[in-house]
């Protein structure tokens, strides 16, 4: 009786005291097919983002021009950039002013033609592609047609000459070349239309209809139902749009570069902010310190800054938005 047992544990399952030393040996192999598998984003996630911002953050405490070996000094770059610099305050205004005008008038635009897109019946698709087209064209080329475009003699001028009103100088008047950007910004803003046209058509119609029922006017269903529904899409155009304006470069220096009558599409230093500034955005100016100046030590103080403010302003929105509607952010 006893060998029929022992014969029975023989052919039939292993021992209990070998089941643990078995799962740790699949435990091992699943981690390792894990970790392969995951090998691919933690290089990338170091290779570019990891080293590069470590290597920034230390060369914000050097002396470095790019070729020679860094030297230490300290706080001295991020001294020079808060109290020394006579010109990084009016990069910064310019920043500020374009990160509060076109976080609202991007998002609410979008807003408004993804509403109007989500309510045709008739050439949806058609409508749609021409108001995504714009976000296709890259940024150097739209810009340089769009300055053309609103140029003293361009087409725009033409068209307000004949109904007797002198165009605008726009991308020549400091007073006008921030809007001018922001109208160039909207324009291209398909990309940010079509997600929120996209949550737009997930919402129930089942609630508006309703509240349709129970005698709520549109703008109490667009109020009550439809930014509710829409507050994570919302949110994530709001900070897409402050970190964009916050990294605001090729725009505003193609377009003071073409306005300034340059040949060089990038400018050089006498046309970057052209004019007088108005287009000198906190990019730029870090542009203008460490490749044409070759101060890369103070263009990284100024990286530091800007990737810090950055992160400040989406943590502080998503805070905010996780404390007042916690069932829209989890959804």
């Amino acid at each position: 009786m006893t060998r029929a047992i022992t014969d029975t544990r023989r052919a039939g399952a292993p021992l209990t005291s070998d089941t643990p030393k078995r799962r740790r040996s699949l435990s091992r192999h699943h981690r390792g097919w894990l970790l392969l598998f995951l090998a691919p984003w933690a290089i990338g996630l170091t290779v570019f983002f990891l080293y590069p911002l470590a290597a920034t953050l230390w060369y914000s405490f050097t002396d470095f021009d790019g070729l020679a070996t860094p030297g230490f000094v300290g706080l001295r770059n991020y001294v020079y950039l808060f109290a020394k610099d006579p010109v990084v305050a009016t990069a910064a205004y310019n920043t500020v002013w374009l990160v509060a005008v076109l976080t609202v008038c991007r998002v609410a635009f979008a807003l408004a033609v993804a509403s109007v897109l989500a309510r045709l019946k008739r050439g949806v698709g058609l409508v749609r592609t021409l108001c995504y087209l714009p976000s296709l064209v890259p940024p150097v080329a739209a810009t340089i047609t769009f300055v053309f475009i609103m140029a003293p003699e361009g087409p725009v001028s033409t068209v307000l000459g004949w109904l007797g009103i002198e165009g605008p100088l726009w991308f020549s008047d400091p007073a006008l070349a921030k809007p001018a950007l922001v109208l160039l910004t909207l324009w291209g803003s398909g990309e940010i239309m079509i997600i929120i046209l996209a949550a737009l058509l997930d919402v129930p119609k089942e609630l508006h209809e309703a509240a349709q029922l129970d005698g709520a006017g549109p703008w109490s269903r667009f109020r009550n139902i439809t930014l509710p529904s829409i507050a994570p899409v919302l949110l994530f155009a709001v900070v897409n749009t402050i970190v964009f304006a916050l990294q605001y470069f090729t725009q505003a220096v193609v377009a003071g570069s073409v306005a300034s009558g340059s040949t060089f599409p990038v400018g050089s230093t006498r046309v970057i902010g052209y004019p007088a500034d108005s287009t000198l955005t906190f990019t730029a100016r870090m542009f203008d310190e460490g490749f044409r100046a070759y101060h890369m030590g103070y263009a990284s103080a100024m990286a530091v800054l800007l990737f810090l403010v950055s992160f400040a302003f989406t943590a502080v929105l998503i805070r905010q938005l996780r404390a007042r509607s916690p069932e829209a952010v989890r959804s």
